[in-house]
């Protein structure tokens, strides 16, 4: 019986001390105690986020608008670069706090992240080589080949009309693709488009259809309502004060904070 009763009161104890335990802060009180805030990005897909070809730092619209929103919260911005496919796990393990990577807003999304305001919107566009003339519209890609990042809005679209994708890591690895004739088409970001014809005019590909603006938004873990709302409270400051506009304007030709 005494034994019995000891194991007893350890047991009790044990979940006393375990009700006693503190519970994690939110993501934003630790982001200002440890003074910067650690932001996930891809670093090759401009003009959201790439490397200078003469200094390799690290810039684009999505980096500018995130040391921005560092200096809105008081605190330093650190960006850790990884493959698209593992931003947003990065998010769910705390590798990273946010995610600015042009990642656009979907429903099945906002069940698993909290997101912010829209910042800009974007359209996708189905690009194929010049001499391409049997792809037309997006319902042509049944049955086609294309290439995209591997869990991307872009690829689950293709998917959804019935192609193949193959998965790459680069924009400019999915045009050399697609001036080779080893995919038929591919859907991707306007402003990838334009940001590639601008450095390459000479490229053999064409858009033959696009789809509405979509909202882009940036992504935190689900639950942390407090620094999604301080992301907000920046992002508001940003189109306030026309700095927002002036990045879009920069990166993209022309402003695209607007619907």
């Amino acid at each position: 019986m005494k034994k019995a009763f000891k194991l007893l009161l350890t047991a009790a104890m044990a979940a006393s001390f375990a009700g006693c335990s503190k519970p994690a802060k939110p993501v934003l009180d630790q982001i200002k105690e440890r003074g910067y805030l650690i932001i996930g990005t891809e670093g090759n897909w401009s003009p959201w986020t790439y490397h200078d070809e003469k200094t390799n730092e690290l810039t684009g619209f999505d980096v500018e608008v995130g040391k921005e929103i560092a200096a809105a919260l008081g605190v330093e911005a650190r960006f850790e670069e990884a493959a698209w496919d593992s931003l947003l796990a990065g998010v769910d393990s705390g590798r990273f706090d946010i995610i600015c990577n042009g990642v656009g807003y979907t429903d099945e999304r906002a069940e698993s992240y909290e997101f912010s305001d829209p910042y800009v919107y974007t359209r996708k566009v189905l690009i194929v080589a010049d001499s391409n003339d049997t792809v037309k519209t997006f319902d042509d890609l049944n049955g086609k080949k294309t290439a995209n990042s591997s869990g991307s809005t872009y690829a689950a679209l293709a998917e959804e009309l019935g192609a193949t994708v193959e998965y790459i890591d680069t924009f400019g690895e999915t045009i050399t693709m697609l001036e080779q004739g080893r995919i038929d088409a591919t859907i991707n970001s306007e402003v990838s488009y334009l940001d590639y014809m601008t450095q390459h005019p000479d490229a053999k590909i064409k858009i033959v259809d696009q789809s509405e603006g979509e909202s882009v938004c940036y992504p935190v873990k689900k639950g942390e309502t407090s620094l999604r709302d301080a992301v907000n409270a920046a992002l508001a400051d940003l189109r306030s004060s026309g700095r927002l506009a002036e990045l879009s304007k920069q990166f993209f030709g022309g402003d695209i904070t607007n619907k």
